[in-house]
């Protein structure tokens, strides 16, 4: 696994031990986590609803995952606020990542930050759906551990299969082409639509051909 180097280091976001080491979060770690997390919520679903209402919700969570996943990659992990502690956040919450891409513990996002978003858009959804809610975030933190697994493999294995390799491209044209685009990662769909598609040829469409951010958390 790939890693900073010797001279690069690996960057450093808290000055306090503690809180740097929840900013880490192993391949080993995200799985032991979601393996315990995903059968829980469908255990404490199960039987609530019938199973094709239960599989059409998860799919539904699903579809709205790869949506927000777009947007948030676009608008938040992207975003170029003034104010300093906010460019602060943004730099680590996501700009770390581009100033060092192969950090194998630093392309998964850490439980500390993925469990309690999960568990808060858990509570909002029963709140407003019932048991229906239960399902729909099931299949949307579904959608969550592929898109940081798919993450994950784009920057730290080879994917020689056909469609890994499509995906893999696309996200690699994301981080040395340009962070104006290609932002969905798990799959291309809404950067087609949305128009913000890294083409083959190296161009960046039209809407993506914005200034090209600059991460810093200075």
């Amino acid at each position: 696994m790939k890693g900073p180097t010797t001279k690069e280091k690996r960057l450093v976001l808290f000055e306090n031990p503690f809180l740097e080491m929840l900013t880490l979060a192993s391949i080993w770690l995200f799985a032991a986590v979601w393996i315990v997390v995903l059968p829980l919520i469908a255990f404490v679903g199960w039987g609530t609803v019938s199973v094709s209402t239960a599989v059409g919700l998860s799919l539904g969570g699903l579809l709205v995952w790869s949506l927000f996943e777009y947007i948030a990659h676009r608008h938040l992990f992207h975003w170029e606020p003034q104010w300093l502690p906010a460019r602060q956040l943004v730099f680590a919450i996501h700009g770390n990542h581009h100033a060092q891409p192969t950090d194998h513990l630093r392309n998964l996002m850490p439980p500390i930050v993925s469990l309690p978003v999960a568990g808060v858009i858990w509570a909002l959804s029963y709140a407003l759906a019932g048991n229906a809610g239960t399902w729909f975030v099931f299949g949307f933190l579904v959608g969550y551990v592929l898109y940081d697994l798919t993450h994950y493999a784009c920057h730290q294995w080879s994917m020689r299969g056909r469609i890994g390799k499509v995906i893999k491209k696309h996200h690699m044209r994301h981080h040395f082409m340009g962070e104006n685009g290609n932002f969905g990662v798990t799959t291309p769909l809404w950067d087609h639509v949305l128009d913000t598609r890294i083409s083959s040829a190296g161009r960046v469409s039209a809407k993506a051909m914005r200034e090209l951010p600059v991460h810093s958390a200075e």
